[in-house]
């Protein structure tokens, strides 16, 4: 597998934990994973609050764990 084989999902933050990292509740299976907000994100100081919308890519080896790429 490449390295851009990753799942894109959308879903809700549930909550905001310490470390840059969320709680999202997928929006198709309601299933809540661990999301750490992505590189970018970081640089450009945008923050994610609990409520917003956002896009998580998720690798198909674990699905419990992902990275925060967009807000929506």
């Amino acid at each position: 597998m490449a390295k851009d084989d990753n799942i894109t999902l959308t879903g809700t933050v549930v909550e905001v934990l310490p470390g840059a990292t969320v709680r999202v509740r997928l929006n198709e299976t309601s299933k809540e994973i661990i999301g750490y907000i992505s590189g970018r994100m970081r640089q450009n100081n945008i923050k994610v609050l609990m409520g917003d919308d956002v896009e998580i890519e998720v690798s198909p080896y674990d699905l419990n764990k992902g990275r925060v790429t967009r807000r929506k």
